[in-house]
């Protein structure tokens, strides 16, 4: 497994990823070893990754880049039959391009990283990195992986004609239970009987916050019923002083007193923190399969998203509840769901718990994979979840 940030910090991606190789790892029959990027070392995110072989190289030069002089022998060092290469536009890329010379076969997970509105942002440097490596990168692949149906679309409407997998990321149940014995370091700032809407992952542009709290702030102009019990939480970590420029307009729409930032949350801290949580938002404007419903989802907690979120199976199951991405729509949505009673609410996030059950666990999903790779090292039968 290749990846441009061996810390929770890498968000999703990381989170996604580490299920995924803890539930493959299962030697002598398949081995899992993890090779990535490091930003700074700690010794508490590398032992989250036992007992699966790492090596956490550390980044010289701009973080954006990530170029490790150690990535390269690492991945030569780990003599593996197959790479998986979690993420794009970064130096693993071109690493892996580079060792993938001597025939070793690999997989591309973008992790919604060639959505339209990713491949726009910042556009610039990814198409100097398209024509310089990633293209080439991408062309070289046994297997694309899709998370969903709107990731295949993205992948063909980029152009890439490979063979793509389509497998969800999924969920570890038993790691995931809320934590109801005990508070959240944030709950504090919660008014006594107040009920608390949680947001949690990465503070970042395609998240659509500022939308979020413009939604807010129009929830109490417009003197919505119920409004005024509850509390919006924005747990999350900080990229590029995001979490500045939210604190500043949440001043500025005069909502300060009804949200409250909550910094990050990991380990038991996030399973507190969905214990806390009665309902759970995600209004971004681009996502592959966002973990942090599927960990909603493992909570029991019912969730309002975008259709960018590309989880429609959410909406058709009745785990979730479609709002738009713009404040006047996301507005309006926060203004539905309130009307719910507690029991249509728990409803809600009971189906999306059945959801997961079902569907998104990692056994499941580590099946379909472990197949994908099977096929690519050793040939035969290609695995139903293969597109060609």
């Amino acid at each position: 497994m290749l990846t441009a940030s061996v810390s929770p910090m890498g968000g999703g991606v990381f989170f996604a990823l580490h299920g995924l190789a803890t539930a493959l790892h299962q030697p002598p029959d398949l081995s899992v070893s993890v090779v990535g990027l490091c930003n700074r070392p700690d010794d508490g995110d590398l032992a989250a990754w036992r007992p699966l072989p790492i090596a956490a190289c550390g980044i010289r030069g701009p973080k954006s880049w990530g170029y490790s002089g150690g990535l390269a022998p690492a991945l030569r060092s780990a003599r593996a039959d197959l790479t998986h290469v979690h993420g794009m536009w970064m130096y693993p890329s071109l690493a892996n391009r580079l060792q993938a010379r001597g025939g070793r076969p690999y997989v591309i997970s973008p992790h919604g990283m060639l959505d339209p509105w990713a491949v726009a942002n910042a556009g610039w440097k990814k198409k100097i990195a398209l024509r310089l490596y990633e293209g080439a990168h991408l062309n070289g692949a046994g297997c694309l992986h899709a998370l969903c149906e709107s990731e295949l679309r993205s992948l063909r409407a980029f152009g890439q004609k490979n063979p793509v997998c389509v497998i969800p990321n999924g969920v570890d149940l038993a790691g995931n239970e809320p934590v109801h014995d005990g508070k959240p370091d944030w709950f504090e700032a919660v008014p006594p009987g107040a009920r608390t809407l949680l947001f949690l992952g990465r503070l970042h542009p395609k998240k659509n916050l500022p939308a979020l709290l413009r939604a807010w702030a129009l929830l109490r102009q417009r003197k919505v019923p119920g409004a005024g019990g509850w509390h919006l939480v924005i747990a999350g970590w900080d990229q590029n002083d995001h979490r500045h420029d939210l604190a500043v307009l949440s001043d500025e729409l005069d909502i300060a007193g009804s949200v409250t930032f909550a910094g990050p949350q990991f380990g038991v801290g996030k399973r507190l923190s969905y214990g806390a949580a009665d309902a759970m938002i995600l209004p971004s404007l681009s996502e592959g399969f966002p973990m942090a419903v599927l960990e909603a989802w493992c909570a029991g907690l019912p969730v309002l998203m975008t259709p960018e979120c590309n989880m429609p199976i959410g909406f058709e199951a009745g785990a979730a509840l479609e709002i738009a991405t713009d404040p006047a729509s996301i507005a309006d949505g926060l203004a539905d769901f309130l009307t719910l009673d507690d029991g249509q609410r728990r409803a809600i996030g009971r189906r999306g718990r059945r959801l997961v059950e079902e569907r998104f666990t990692w056994p499941k999903v580590a099946a379909e994979m472990s197949a994908v790779y099977r096929w690519l090292v050793g040939g035969g039968e290609r695995p139903g979840c293969v597109l060609p």
